[in-house]
């Protein structure tokens, strides 16, 4: 069981290799879009995900145009949205997050079109890490709270986060801020609890994130 367990757990990570090299360098000298090579600099741009290789691909302001426009990028891309949305009539209490069976206060839950399937990753020390939510639970959150029926397959996540002893918040997120989340935690956690570089990186990433916002089913959320 426990050979088992280690595979799995490698075979995960292995699968999240692609978006890992994307946030591994923390500042290249020079981005280019995935999509036609242009130089994109110090510019603010969007991502998008490719569907076959899983992998996060820059996109500059002309191309990210062009596919959010709908049906475009077939099966193969996939925009990933700017938006941030909270559901103000849910509140994830502990029962519900324990029947999640996720073992840290800190991840994200995407609907993986390739599988078929409910993904749940948190990160670590060495990159996300993999959990296997029971698929009772998560169509009792479901039912719970309307953030779950609204992300988009691939490219939006369910992302949840609790200091321990706080109360368990919940965003519907871009899944490039979740690998960018990610991808904090591995490079400034140190020792064994983090160190308070690591959880200054995380409250900062989560007050941005509380400041885009906005209540789900407002015009600004969509």
């Amino acid at each position: 069981m426990k050979q088992q367990s280690e595979g799995r757990a490698m075979n995960a990570l292995s699968a999240l290799e692609p978006f890992a090299r994307a946030w591994r360098s923390a500042a290249p000298d020079q981005e280019r879009c995935g999509v036609c090579a242009r130089a994109i600099g110090e510019e603010r741009h969007e991502h998008l995900v490719d569907l076959e290789s899983r992998a996060l691909l820059c996109a500059c302001p002309t191309c990210g145009t062009t596919f959010a426009q709908p049906g475009t990028g077939g099966r193969k891309l996939r925009l990933v949205p700017t938006r941030v949305a909270v559901d103000p009539g849910f509140r994830l209490d502990e029962a519900q997050w324990t029947a999640l069976a996720i073992p840290v206060r800190l991840a994200f839950i995407f609907f993986n079109s390739r599988l078929a399937r409910w993904v749940a990753l948190y990160p670590s020390p060495g990159g996300a890490a993999e959990a296997d939510p029971p698929p009772a639970a998560l169509e009792a959150l479901a039912a719970a709270t309307r953030l779950i029926a609204e992300i988009e397959p691939d490219v939006e996540a369910l992302l949840v986060y609790g200091r321990r002893g706080g109360p368990l918040e919940t965003f519907l997120a871009p899944v490039d801020a979740c690998y960018r989340l990610v991808g904090e935690v591995r490079r400034h956690w140190q020792g064994f609890s983090g160190g308070d570089l690591v959880w200054s990186r995380i409250e900062t990433f989560f007050a941005e994130l509380r400041a885009r916002a906005t209540a789900l089913g407002s015009g600004d959320a969509s």
